[in-house]
């Protein structure tokens, strides 16, 4: 993101992670909302108290557009409900196939010939939401989970920055992002 020119106000996580050491780095205001501090990931993680402290954080900072990269928790409708069709996400097939975590082993197991990376407007249903773009990843017969994955995200590292950039410009003229369509390509 950085390299490709995006203006980055706060990185967040759900745990320490890369992310938040390259922000920090960068001079990049990061924070780490710990799943732990909210019942970690088991049964007792308190989905809906942890939402309303992550949304409020952001709210609170004048966030006005949300980029979602690797962040491993699934948010309550409150989280959207705050940033109405302002969350973005990233997932590693072509949705509306293979949703949730194990997307490119699903797409493995299945036999598929192509996946590819998918950009859209994250809402409270996983993986679902409007696309705003796609970019299509021929499967190789020599592929396994790890050189799959990392092909995809390859195609991410690129079009993701796009898109942000793209959602940016459109809320700086008052237009909704959930219209914005950026053409699919093979990579």
């Amino acid at each position: 993101m950085l390299a490709a020119g995006v203006d980055i106000e706060l990185v967040g996580a759900d745990r320490e992670c890369r992310a938040v050491s390259v922000a920090t780095d960068a001079g990049i205001e990061a924070f780490v909302l710990d799943r732990l501090d909210y019942g970690g990931f088991s049964s007792s993680f308190d989905r809906e108290t942890y939402t309303r402290a992550l949304s409020d954080h952001l709210v609170a900072r004048n966030i006005d557009l949300v980029a979602m990269a690797g962040f491993g928790t699934i948010t309550t409708a409150s989280f959207h409900e705050a940033f109405p069709e302002r969350v973005l996400n990233t997932h590693p097939s072509l949705l509306p196939a293979f949703k949730g975590w194990h997307a490119v082993r699903d797409a493995l197991a299945a036999g598929a010939t192509e996946t590819g990376c998918t950009v859209h407007i994250a809402t409270a249903q996983l993986d679902d939401g409007p696309i705003l773009a796609q970019r299509i990843v021929p499967i190789k017969a020599d592929d396994d989970e790890e050189s799959l994955h990392e092909r995809i995200k390859s195609v991410e590292r690129s079009l993701y920055p796009e898109v942000v950039l793209a959602a940016r410009d459109a809320l700086a003229r008052g237009e909704s992002i959930a219209t914005l369509r950026i053409s699919p390509t093979m990579e």
